[in-house]
């Protein structure tokens, strides 16, 4: 979660208006918007700390299909087990799913897919850290904070892209 002393910017992507919070240590946050809540959002003056700045070209290239991973610098907080579990996330391939089982296994917990599944939604930086990757074991998709119509969105967008080269 984002301190109040990180900069806030704002991206339009075509699944809507996303928030990357962050200072000079790392993006910390990157949450969607509603339209409603768009309204509202305050506007943060000034320059972006640098891995803002970052993030906001490196998304726009993602959006465009010209990235398939993000190397902008992050600051997550979270337990030892979801910091594991996100690190997990970024091994993930760019077109590729696992499962919450296949995480769970992974980091040395093959029992804890629930906790794998609170972990994911617990994910500070979606997209950056690509939580829409994880299916349930029966290759549905389930959960996405963002909203399962996003998790569709992205992983088609993903798809498309290989498939265009």
């Amino acid at each position: 979660m984002p301190g109040p002393d990180a900069y806030r910017a704002f991206f339009r992507s075509p699944i809507g208006t996303i928030e990357i919070a962050g200072t000079e240590a790392g993006v910390s946050g990157l949450d969607f918007f509603d339209v409603k809540e768009e309204r509202s959002l305050r506007r943060t003056r000034g320059a972006p700390p640098r891995p803002v700045a970052a993030a906001l070209v490196q998304l726009e290239e993602y959006f465009l299909g010209k990235r398939r991973a993000f190397t902008v610098k992050l600051d997550l907080r979270g337990t030892e087990f979801q910091r594991r579990v996100w690190r997990e996330l970024l091994a993930v391939g760019y077109g590729k799913t696992t499962t919450y089982k296949a995480v769970a296994e992974a980091v040395g917990r093959p029992a804890a897919t629930r906790a794998v599944g609170g972990a994911n939604h617990s994910n500070p930086v979606s997209i950056i850290v690509p939580c829409h990757r994880v299916v349930g074991s029966d290759g549905r998709l389930t959960g996405y904070g963002g909203g399962l119509w996003r998790k569709e969105w992205l992983l088609r967008h993903e798809a498309r892209d290989l498939a265009l080269g």
